[in-house]
């Protein structure tokens, strides 16, 4: 008896080594409820952070399919609600989250982590970025903007940052929005130059929203386009064109609106 167990021992282990194998990924494959965490980390919340956190930097993302970044977004807000100043965790979201379809769990995250990380500008930082890059909100992008630049300790990175953040204003959809994000920080300068360089910023913005205005007017007068900023002027809309205080001028963007140019016209 023993030696046909043994016999057949040895033939079903010789047939499973040839039968073919499914790949088993464990990378990403739940998320446990919050309080089931912090039960196994014996109802201490941030240690139940750390340990989520570890596994969030450890998962190999490469064996990961687009599914399990959803997982992986579930088990870093878990993170972020534990321990909202989790440094390893914001960072390791933006670095990886946006790419993959999971903004918006990281845009949670850091939005949390600024709240709390009142001495670190870089969760601001990110989620305007985010913004501005993914979310195509540059609005948006400029209000975190400037909350980033008020962490930073250093004068002239603020001014970077402020000025980072009134370029980005000019993108906006809404014009009059842009202009009540700038003349705001024409109120907040503290720099008289800087103040100077924001109110032009302001008057550029108000005369984009001249010619905007002067191109619908154009179109329900002559039912069409305007097909250059010169035809405002000879249609008899405008007696002239604005002059841009940064002398770069306006032009049309892709989607033919009238739009701010951000270097000299070609000559």
């Amino acid at each position: 008896m023993a030696v046909l167990l043994a016999l057949t021992f040895a033939a079903i282990t010789q047939r499973l080594k040839s039968a073919p194998r499914q790949m088993v990924v464990v990378e990403m494959q739940v998320a446990l409820p919050l309080f089931v965490q912090v039960f196994l980390a014996m109802g201490d919340r941030y240690l139940a952070a750390n340990i989520a956190a570890i596994r969030a930097l450890v998962v190999s993302t490469e064996k990961m399919k687009p599914e399990d970044y959803a997982i992986l977004g579930k088990v870093q807000k878990d993170v972020s609600w534990l321990n909202p100043a989790h440094e390893d965790n914001y960072y390791i979201a933006f670095a990886i989250l946006p790419q993959y379809g999971e903004v918006d769990a990281t845009q949670t995250i850091l939005a949390r982590a600024s709240r709390v990380r009142f001495f670190d500008y870089q969760p601001a930082f990110f989620y305007g970025f985010n913004q501005w890059y993914y979310k195509h909100d540059p609005a948006g992008a400029a209000a975190w903007m400037r909350e980033a630049a008020l962490k930073l300790p250093d004068p002239d990175q603020q001014l970077t940052m402020q000025n980072m953040a009134a370029r980005w204003a000019d993108k906006a959809q809404d014009t009059e929005l842009a202009i009540r994000i700038v003349e705001a920080m024409v109120k907040e300068a503290r720099r008289k130059d800087f103040r100077v360089y924001l109110e032009q910023r302001v008057a550029r913005l108000r005369q984009l929203q001249q010619l905007k205005m002067a191109a619908e007017s154009y179109h329900e007068r002559f039912g069409a386009p305007v097909p250059n900023l010169q035809e405002l002027v000879n249609s008899g809309i405008l007696p002239a064109l604005p002059q841009d205080p940064f002398g770069f001028g306006f032009g049309f963007d892709r989607q033919g609106n009238i739009a701010l140019r951000t270097s000299p016209p070609p000559s």
